[in-house]
């Protein structure tokens, strides 16, 4: 049998028997030297971060281009954490799945360890060491699009905030609030430059981090906690950069075939788990092999040659018209609509989805709305990049992606998957009443809300910040009675943190309320709609 450990490492004949590349360097010299001097921290050590940032720092290893790994953080989810990292010596294997069926499989052994980010905890002390080491460059964020926020939907910050800001930078619970508390350790150690750099899909998302952490820096210094010079530190680019970026890879939840794959070669452990929050974890990533990263280049203390493992260096400008392009035009907003309404008829992947004439014609047409606004960033060709994503990447059958995963924090992801377009029709002063299949999307997601899909059966609706306060609204509204829909949806449509505008406001409301009517009329009526909203579209473009 094979062990996923660094005593397993030792035999060397069994992973190449069974196709599987090890790392070309010595893993506990590395993880011993980047434990004493560390210059990558991450927080959010989960799939894509494994997939895509450790597999790029392991290319650097290997190559001899650097002699360091990166520390992981977890700020929440602690046993999930501990679980895909204790029991494997802090290795990990990743399969990259192609399209025609192959895969390459490799041993992950860039991180050096997985630290508990609490300040109950033993690793506190060793984070805060490693914060105040100047040999540190950069603090990496994978926490998804909600662990940026501060507040809710009504605009009240969150228990966890409120609760950070009374007690100071000595008990954080946020991460956001944690991050800020180690920064500080950092200024009182002298104050070495550091990147701190969110690669989330997030509409500028460097200035998102940079806005929160700056919020709850003030927040400690109006009561006391911190000086204002601290202020100014965090404030300034030279010391403290907050780069923007593009992230894009695909990495579902395990797969139970990749698992049982693993295990028919001999490598023992493979097994998938599931927390009692719901977190799936094993100690393998299956990933698409398509991926990219777009980096603002300014890092004030230096950084990994990361252009060496593919990574796109360049301007904050160009990162910007990067991750318009790929957030609000030629992926996430596809996904959103094919995690919708793959729900909603019932489907398992998002593969089987690309089949199916109705939602491919859909995700076409929504890309296709999106496009008269987006900018060429020059390094990624928009129409380029699109015709990747719907002939190559999302009917991937190895992928073994879900509409059910990516229905995940839908809320959260809306205004930046669909509001940077609406935003930017309304800045070029362009029609957006004609807009006809973003509205659709908006309709969808309100219906299923309701937990009930196309053939009327109960459904479960994914994990999102904002259900208690959403599904509560839709309560009287009943599938097969449209007359028991009124005026239900006007708080959700109006509210401008869910789409990026008050659709009232920009005159798409009617259109949305409309569909999410259709939608009500009884089993079927989902499917219903999108054949006939494509098809009149069809109709009246013909000549």
């Amino acid at each position: 049998m094979l062990y996923l450990n660094i005593q397993g490492l030792r035999d060397e004949s069994g992973w190449q028997a069974a196709h599987i590349a090890l790392p070309r360097y010595d893993v506990p010299t590395m993880q011993t030297r980047t434990l004493a001097h560390p210059t990558w921290i991450h927080f959010g050590a989960g799939n894509i971060f494994r997939a895509f940032l450790a597999a790029a720092q392991q290319s650097l290893l290997n190559a001899g281009l650097t002699d360091t790994g990166i520390v992981a953080a977890a700020s929440h989810n602690f046993h999930a954490a501990a679980e895909s990292y204790v029991p494997y010596d802090n290795l990990s294997l990743l399969v990259r799945m192609h399209a025609d069926g192959s895969c390459d499989r490799e041993v992950i052994g860039s991180v050096a360890g997985c630290l508990k980010a609490d300040w109950q905890d033993d690793d506190w002390q060793t984070l805060c060491r490693m914060f105040c080491d100047p040999s540190l460059q950069m603090v990496s964020f994978t926490i998804t699009e909600k662990g940026y926020a501060l507040r809710d939907m009504n605009g009240s910050l969150l228990p966890a905030v409120v609760q950070d800001l009374a007690a100071g930078p000595f008990r954080p619970r946020h991460t956001l609030s944690i991050a800020v508390a180690l920064l500080y350790q950092r200024f009182l150690a002298g104050g070495s430059p550091i990147a701190v750099v969110s690669m989330d899909n997030c509409a500028q998302n460097g200035k998102k981090l940079r806005d929160s952490c700056l919020a709850i820096a003030e927040g400690w210094q109006e009561g006391g906690f911190v000086p204002e010079n601290f202020l100014r530190w965090l404030s300034c680019e030279e010391s403290v950069s907050f780069p923007w970026s593009m992230i894009d890879k695909i990495t579902p939840h395990p797969s139970q075939k990749v698992a049982d794959q693993l295990t028919a070669l001999g490598v023992a452990g493979m097994a998938i788990t599931k927390s009692a929050t719901g977190t799936v974890s094993a100690p393998f990533v299956n990933a698409e092999v398509t991926e990219y990263l777009v980096l603002e280049d300014h890092f004030p203390n230096g950084r990994p040659p990361l252009e060496q493992a593919g990574v796109y260096f360049t301007d904050r400008a160009t990162v910007e018209k990067s991750e318009k392009m790929k957030v609000g035009t030629c992926l996430n907003p596809l996904h959103t609509a094919l995690a919708v309404f793959g729900c909603l008829l019932g489907y398992q992947t998002i593969s089987a989805e690309m089949r199916d004439t109705d939602l491919v014609t859909l995700v076409e047409r929504i890309a296709g709305e999106s496009l008269p606004v987006v900018e060429d960033p020059g390094i990624l060709r928009p129409t380029e990049f699109i015709h990747q994503v719907l002939h190559e990447r999302f009917p991937n059958p190895a992928i073994p992606d879900t509409p059910q995963r990516i229905a995940t924090d839908t809320s959260q992801k809306l205004p930046v998957r669909y509001g940077g377009t609406l935003r930017r029709y309304r800045e070029r002063s362009l029609p957006m009443v004609q807009l006809r299949y973003i509205p659709l999307v908006f309709a969808g997601w309100c219906r299923y809300l309701l937990g009930v899909d196309d053939s009327g059966k109960t459904m479960p609706v994914s994990p999102d910040p904002l259900l208690p306060q959403l599904q509560p609204l839709l309560a009287d509204v009943t599938l097969g009675k449209p007359d028991t829909f009124t005026h239900q949806l006007r708080p959700i449509l109006q509210n401008a943190d869910i789409f990026g505008v008050d659709l009232y406001e920009a005159g798409l409301a009617k259109t949305v309320e409309d569909d999410f009517r259709a939608m009500l009329a009884g089993p079927g009526a989902v499917r219903d709609i999108l054949c006939r909203q494509l098809s009149e579209r069809v109709r009246s473009d013909q000549p």
